[in-house]
């Protein structure tokens, strides 16, 4: 995500390409956060974590859809987060059971 900015325009990339960025820091800052929790307590942080892919995927799609984003980057991250939401489940049925 980072890597793709500096190739945006000023205003995508201060505008929802931005958006992208802080929500994709935030998956990344929950899932250490539930690698080090107990598993008593990952249950919360990883409804966050999921929550949050899904919010990515829809503002991905966006840019997509807007012409912001290439088809080849946009196919590859989607790619990586729909890869992100099935281990976010796998861990959270993981720690439920």
């Amino acid at each position: 995500m980072y890597t793709i900015g500096h190739k945006l325009s000023k205003r995508n990339k201060l505008g929802i390409h931005a958006e992208g960025e802080r929500v994709c820091l935030d998956l990344l800052a929950l899932s250490v956060e539930a690698a080090f929790t107990p598993k008593t307590q990952k249950k919360p942080l990883l409804e966050k974590l999921r929550l949050k892919a899904e919010i990515l995927k829809h503002i991905i799609r966006s840019e997509y859809e807007l012409g912001i984003l290439e088809q080849k980057k946009y196919l590859r991250i989607s790619e990586q987060l729909i890869e992100i939401s099935k281990m976010a489940n796998g861990w959270l049925n993981f720690v439920t059971q």
